[in-house]
Protein backbone atom coordinates (compact mmCIF):
# COMPACT_ATOMS: atom_id res chain seq x y z
CA UNK A 1 0.00 0.00 0.00
CA UNK A 2 2.82 2.34 0.71
CA UNK A 3 4.40 2.02 -2.59
CA UNK A 4 0.94 2.18 -4.55
CA UNK A 5 0.02 5.52 -2.77
CA UNK A 6 3.71 6.88 -3.37
CA UNK A 7 3.78 6.21 -6.60
CA UNK A 8 -0.11 7.25 -7.46
CA UNK A 9 0.95 10.53 -5.44
CA UNK A 10 3.00 11.23 -7.94
CA UNK A 11 0.14 11.46 -10.50
CA UNK A 12 -2.66 12.27 -8.62
CA UNK A 13 -4.27 12.77 -5.33
CA UNK A 14 -8.03 11.85 -6.45
CA UNK A 15 -9.70 9.20 -4.16
CA UNK A 16 -11.90 8.01 -7.29
CA UNK A 17 -8.79 7.36 -9.61
CA UNK A 18 -6.55 5.90 -6.57
CA UNK A 19 -9.65 3.10 -6.16
CA UNK A 20 -10.13 2.46 -10.12
CA UNK A 21 -6.22 2.38 -10.84
CA UNK A 22 -5.38 0.26 -7.89
CA UNK A 23 -6.26 -3.39 -8.87
CA UNK A 24 -3.58 -3.18 -11.86
CA UNK A 25 -0.87 -3.04 -9.04
CA UNK A 26 -2.42 -6.38 -7.75
CA UNK A 27 -0.92 -9.82 -8.33
CA UNK A 28 -2.51 -13.57 -7.46
CA UNK A 29 -3.97 -13.88 -4.40
CA UNK A 30 -4.42 -10.10 -3.28
CA UNK A 31 -6.17 -9.53 -6.78
CA UNK A 32 -8.31 -12.40 -6.34
CA UNK A 33 -9.86 -11.23 -3.26
CA UNK A 34 -10.32 -7.23 -5.22
CA UNK A 35 -12.48 -8.90 -7.68
CA UNK A 36 -14.53 -10.72 -5.11
CA UNK A 37 -15.01 -7.51 -3.01
CA UNK A 38 -19.20 -7.33 -3.20
CA UNK A 39 -19.86 -3.85 -5.84
CA UNK A 40 -20.28 -0.98 -4.10
CA UNK A 41 -18.68 -1.77 -1.00
CA UNK A 42 -15.96 0.86 -1.66
CA UNK A 43 -16.77 4.06 -1.35
CA UNK A 44 -13.54 5.80 -0.97
CA UNK A 45 -9.69 4.96 -1.22
CA UNK A 46 -9.51 4.66 3.10
CA UNK A 47 -12.08 2.22 2.97
CA UNK A 48 -10.27 0.40 0.30
CA UNK A 49 -6.88 0.72 2.11
CA UNK A 50 -8.77 -0.44 5.36
CA UNK A 51 -10.36 -3.38 3.83
CA UNK A 52 -6.97 -4.26 1.81
CA UNK A 53 -4.64 -4.05 5.40
CA UNK A 54 -7.71 -6.02 7.39
CA UNK A 55 -7.56 -8.70 4.76
CA UNK A 56 -3.51 -9.37 4.34
CA UNK A 57 -2.61 -7.98 8.15
CA UNK A 58 -0.80 -11.44 8.43
CA UNK A 59 1.28 -10.14 5.53
CA UNK A 60 3.11 -7.71 6.56
CA UNK A 61 6.64 -8.08 7.19
CA UNK A 62 8.02 -8.31 10.68
CA UNK A 63 10.08 -5.42 11.73
CA UNK A 64 13.17 -5.52 13.33
CA UNK A 65 14.66 -3.22 16.53
CA UNK A 66 17.90 -3.03 17.12
CA UNK A 67 17.77 -5.85 19.69
CA UNK A 68 18.20 -7.72 16.37
CA UNK A 69 21.48 -6.36 16.37
CA UNK A 70 22.91 -8.09 18.82
CA UNK A 71 22.58 -10.86 18.01
CA UNK A 72 24.33 -11.16 15.06
CA UNK A 73 28.15 -12.05 15.36
CA UNK A 74 31.13 -11.99 12.74
CA UNK A 75 31.30 -16.09 11.17
CA UNK A 76 34.47 -18.01 11.46
CA UNK A 77 35.91 -17.09 8.09
CA UNK A 78 33.91 -14.47 7.33
CA UNK A 79 36.05 -10.97 6.20
CA UNK A 80 35.03 -7.89 8.16
CA UNK A 81 34.10 -6.14 5.19
CA UNK A 82 31.07 -9.36 4.64
CA UNK A 83 30.26 -9.62 8.09
CA UNK A 84 29.89 -5.46 8.36
CA UNK A 85 27.75 -5.43 5.16
CA UNK A 86 25.30 -8.13 6.81
CA UNK A 87 25.00 -5.87 9.54
CA UNK A 88 24.64 -3.42 7.80
CA UNK A 89 21.69 -4.22 5.62
CA UNK A 90 20.27 -5.60 9.11
CA UNK A 91 20.48 -2.08 10.62
CA UNK A 92 19.42 -0.17 7.32
CA UNK A 93 15.66 -2.87 7.63
CA UNK A 94 15.30 -1.16 11.36
CA UNK A 95 12.37 1.44 11.11
CA UNK A 96 14.47 3.48 14.15
CA UNK A 97 17.91 2.48 13.89
CA UNK A 98 20.19 3.30 16.96
CA UNK A 99 21.51 7.13 17.26
CA UNK A 100 25.50 5.97 17.49
CA UNK A 101 24.92 3.61 14.54
CA UNK A 102 26.61 6.16 12.65
CA UNK A 103 29.75 6.29 14.97
CA UNK A 104 30.09 2.37 14.96
CA UNK A 105 30.56 2.69 11.01
CA UNK A 106 33.13 5.25 10.97
CA UNK A 107 34.99 3.69 13.84
CA UNK A 108 34.82 -0.04 12.27
CA UNK A 109 35.04 1.72 8.54
CA UNK A 110 38.76 3.22 10.29
CA UNK A 111 39.31 -0.45 11.44
CA UNK A 112 38.71 -2.42 7.81
CA UNK A 113 41.30 0.12 6.36
CA UNK A 114 43.77 -0.54 9.02
CA UNK A 115 43.64 -4.56 8.70
CA UNK A 116 43.56 -4.46 5.00
CA UNK A 117 46.52 -1.93 4.98
CA UNK A 118 48.61 -4.03 7.35
CA UNK A 119 47.55 -6.78 5.04
CA UNK A 120 48.68 -5.04 2.04
CA UNK A 121 51.82 -4.28 3.85
CA UNK A 122 52.61 -7.69 5.30
CA UNK A 123 51.88 -9.35 1.24
CA UNK A 124 54.45 -6.90 -0.04
CA UNK A 125 56.55 -7.54 2.07
CA UNK A 126 56.33 -11.57 1.22
CA UNK A 127 56.63 -10.85 -2.23
CA UNK A 128 59.73 -8.66 -2.54
CA UNK A 129 61.39 -11.38 0.56
CA UNK A 130 61.51 -9.07 3.48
Amino acid sequence: MDAYTTHMSLYTADDVVMCRVFPAFLKEGALSWFTKLPPFSVNSFATLMYKSETQFATSHPHYLTSIALVSIRQEKGESLRTFVHRFSKVAMSIRQPTECLDKLRKRVAKYMQLKELREFRNQARAETGK
